[in-house]
């Protein structure tokens, strides 16, 4: 555990956001594993029905990854107050709630996975394997919640080494089990989900068995185990604008899966492997405003507004060094990293096109998510949802839509930066409003 109330912010944030990011980059290749194995080995389409599962399960899994962000927050403000009673009971109230609800979301997902593909227009060619896929990956569930879940914790109270250490073991036990099942094995597109799932199984298990002997305040130990409805009502409070954010931008991701699945495969394979590559890209900047998050909620709680000022300014200059260098990699190496995934020339092209045009906004798109790192510490997450729903269900997917129809593909890699100009202006007059200072479980003063 780490006290973010003392010492020099921008070490602070810097130093707490390194393992974050390199976690998330592991978390991350789970993914890019899967896809570059599928991609090489069982070739285009089964590359594109990977694509077109992530949106779905993102769908399915948002709205309590908003949940579990509200509990973060609060962890973090009563963790700063060294209210240790109250963090205790939050944790086992948000980890009961998510044992639950993975059950509940792994029943729907699996029991109408075929509805939903063909509602998302997955061309028939793709079809079977994107069910396939996705109804393995989906038996994950409690491993991915769990584990998920744990990680969020420890952050909350300053550590962000420990899940790291266990996102290690997880991906390099993904990449030997994906080589195991998919080219040994020959178990095809359901073997890469089973890799994924069987990894984080495994690194669940190990999260638990080391929380229980080596961190007290996390204990999985049932007889003592409290379902606080208080403190559950106010991780909603806080969470449930995130929730809803996180699910409306999931519908968003699935409209545009749709208006991708107007044009050949070949676009949604571009996309599904350009979206890897833009995914890891968009790490630093979003594991930066995590850490700003978690500094800005023990800060918050111990009523030390200007180190929340500083830390602002402090992460705005790290995010935009990372997006400059993060911009120029994607011009000067995009086509050797598509290359990666496939070595048609046409899945390629689109792809290399789609790296170009939104690479050359990552500038605005960190800065957006800096601020909302602000707003959301504070527990202020209901503007920002508002503004998050505007910038996609109002600017990027009509334009998304029109676009596409006036210029073609490139159209839709164009409509997402204009997403992210609107989210950026809305978020900066948000937070200078100052607004955002009382929304949280612990008032300032």
């Amino acid at each position: 555990m780490k006290d973010l109330t003392v010492g020099n912010e921008a070490k602070l944030i810097f130093r707490f956001a390194i393992p974050m990011v390199l976690g998330n980059i592991l978390q991350q290749l789970y993914n890019v594993i899967d896809s570059i194995i599928v991609g090489q080995v069982l070739g285009k389409e089964a590359l594109a029905a990977v694509g077109a599962s992530f949106p779905v399960f993102y769908a399915l899994i948002a709205f309590m990854i908003g949940i579990g962000s509200g509990a973060t927050i609060v962890i973090s403000q009563f963790y700063g107050a060294k209210q240790t009673t109250k963090v205790k009971r939050t944790i086992t109230t948000i980890f009961s709630v998510l044992f639950f609800a993975s059950l509940i979301i792994m029943a729907v997902g699996i029991g109408y996975s075929t509805q939903i593909f063909t509602l998302l227009k997955v061309d028939e060619a793709i079809l079977p394997q994107s069910v396939e896929y996705f109804n393995a990956y989906m038996t994950g569930m409690i491993a991915f919640f769990g584990f998920n879940g744990v990680s969020s914790v420890l952050r909350g109270l300053g550590d962000s080494k420990t899940p790291l250490r266990f996102m290690i073991y997880s991906t390099v036990l993904n990449i030997v089990l994906d080589v195991l099942f998919v080219m040994v094995f020959k178990w095809g597109i359901q073997g890469a989900a089973y890799a994924t799932v069987s990894a984080q199984f495994i690194t669940f298990g190990a999260a638990i068995i080391h929380l229980q002997k080596k961190q007290h305040i996390i204990s999985f130990n049932l007889r003592k185990w409290v379902i606080d409805l208080r403190l559950l009502k106010e991780s909603m409070r806080i969470g449930l604008p995130t929730a809803f954010q996180q699910t409306f931008v999931a519908l968003g991701i699935m409209a545009l899966i749709r208006i991708v699945n107007n044009f050949e495969p070949d676009v949604l394979a571009a996309y599904t492997a350009a979206g890897r590559i833009d995914s890891l890209a968009a790490l630093p900047a979003l594991n930066l405003a995590s850490a700003l998050s978690a500094f800005v909620g023990q800060n918050l709680g111990a009523g030390k507004l200007d180190r929340i000022k500083n830390g602002l300014r402090a992460t705005l200059f790290m995010a935009w060094g990372i997006s400059i260098i993060v911009m120029a990699s994607a011009y000067l190496f995009g086509e050797q990293l598509m290359k990666l995934f496939t070595s048609d020339a046409a899945v390629i092209q689109y792809g290399v096109d789609y790296l170009v045009i939104v690479s050359s906004f990552y500038l605005i798109f960190s800065t957006m998510f800096v601020l909302h790192g602000v707003l959301r510490g504070a527990g202020a997450t209901l503007i920002p949802m508002f503004i998050s729903l505007l910038s996609l269900w109002l600017i990027r997917i009509p334009l998304a839509l029109f676009f596409s129809e006036k210029i073609g593909v490139a159209g839709i890699w164009w409509a997402i930066p204009a997403g992210w100009c609107t989210g950026m202006l809305g978020s900066l007059i948000y937070y200078l409003s100052g607004k955002w200072k009382n929304k949280g479980v612990i008032k300032y003063k």
